[in-house]
C-alpha cells in the first residue's frame, strides 16, 4: 500500500523541529523510519506532515561523563551495538541492540526513535528499566521506568523531541544480562527480559528486572527483585524470582503465543537473563 498524502518538512536544529510540530498540529517526527514508514504504508498512521530531525547533529553520539553514559537520540542500534563506551560501561546494552532486526534495521533505526515508537515487542524498553536508564527531552527528564504508560503509548507530550538517553555505568561487583524468545520472522521479542545484578560479600544488594514483549507495555519484575535482593543468587532463589516475573501483569494473546505461554517463557527467558548478569 502507499501512504496518504503528507507535508515533508527537514529541521536542522530542536527548536526549528519543536516549531515546526507546533506550527503543524498533525505532525510526526521521523529519524530512522523503521517503524513510522511501514505503519503509514499500512494506514495504520497517518501523519499531515512529517518533520525529519534525522540530520540534527546535536542528536548523534555516545560519550561517558562520570558514572553517566549518554547516548544520543540519534545514534544508531548499530552504533550502540559496537561503542566500547557502552560495552564497557553496561554490556547488556550492547547485546541487546545487537539482536534488533537485521542488518539493515540495525543500520538505519535509531535508539530514541525506537523509545518513542514503543513497541511492546522492542528490546530496548527491557533492557533499559533493568539499567534504570532516564529518557531526557529537550525540556526535562523521565525515568524508564515512567516512560512507557501502554500500547505504543509514552509519557512524551505533543511535539516533545528526545535528545539523548542516560544510562548509569555499572560499577564493580555488578553484572548485566538480556535474553529474548524472538519471533524468527520479524526478530521481535515474544519474551525479552533485562537483569542487572550487584553483589556484596556474596549477597545480592540490588537488583533490577524489565520485561518487554509480555505485555502491552515494558514492566519492572518488582516482586521478583525483592526475592533476590539479600540471597546469594543460588539456584533455587533465581527459579523462586523466575517463578513471580509476570505476577500482577496481563499477558498479551496474539497469533504468536497466548497470554499463558508469555507467562511461562517470562521465567525461562529471565533465568537465562540473570544467569548472564551473575556470569
Amino acid at each position: 500500500m502507499q501512504p496518504a498524502k503528507f507535508n515533508y518538512h527537514r529541521a536542522n536544529t530542536i527548536d526549528e523541529a519543536e516549531s515546526l510540530c507546533k506550527e503543524n498540529t498533525d505532525a510526526s517526527f521521523i529519524a530512522g523510519g523503521h517503524s513510522l514508514i511501514p505503519a503509514m504504508k499500512l494506514r495504520l498512521a497517518e501523519p499531515g506532515t512529517l518533520v525529519d530531525i534525522g540530520r540534527i547533529g546535536d542528536l548523534k553520539g555516545i560519550s561517558r561523563e562520570g558514572d553517566t553514559i549518554h547516548i544520543g537520540a540519534l545514534t544508531t542500534h548499530a552504533e550502540v551495538e559496537s561503542s566500547d563506551v557502552v560495552k564497557d560501561a553496561c554490556a547488556a546494552l550492547a547485546e541487546a541492540a545487537g539482536m534488533i532486526g537485521d542488518p539493515q534495521v540495525r543500520n538505519r533505526g535509531t535508539i530514541g526513535g525506537n523509545v518513542a515508537h514503543a513497541d511492546p515487542a522492542s528490546d530496548y524498553p527491557g533492557i533499559l528499566m533493568a539499567l534504570k536508564a532516564t529518557v531526557v527531552t529537550s525540556s526535562r527528564s523521565i525515568a524508564v521506568d515512567d516512560f512507557f504508560t501502554g500500547l505504543f503509548e509514552t509519557a512524551l507530550n505533543d511535539g516533545e523531541v528526545i535528545t539523548e538517553i542516560q544510562v548509569p555505568a555499572l560499577g564493580d561487583g555488578s553484572g548485566s544480562g538480556y535474553a529474548k524468545f524472538f519471533n524468527p520472522a520479524s526478530r521481535y521479542a515474544v519474551v525479552g527480559v533485562g537483569a542487572v545484578v550487584s553483589l556484596d560479600n556474596g549477597s545480592c544488594s540490588s537488583c533490577s528486572i524489565g520485561v518487554t514483549g509480555a505485555a502491552d507495555h515494558a514492566f519492572r519484575a518488582k516482586e521478583a527483585e525483592d526475592i533476590l535482593v539479600g540471597s546469594n543468587l543460588g539456584p533455587d532463589a533465581i527459579d523462586s524470582a523466575a517463578a513471580k516475573i509476570s505476577d500482577g501483569q496481563e499477558m498479551m494473546s496474539d497469533l504468536v503465543a497466548s497470554a499463558n505461554y508469555r507467562a511461562h517463557l517470562c521465567g525461562v527467558i529471565a533465568k537465562k537473563a540473570l544467569n548472564q548478569a551473575m556470569s
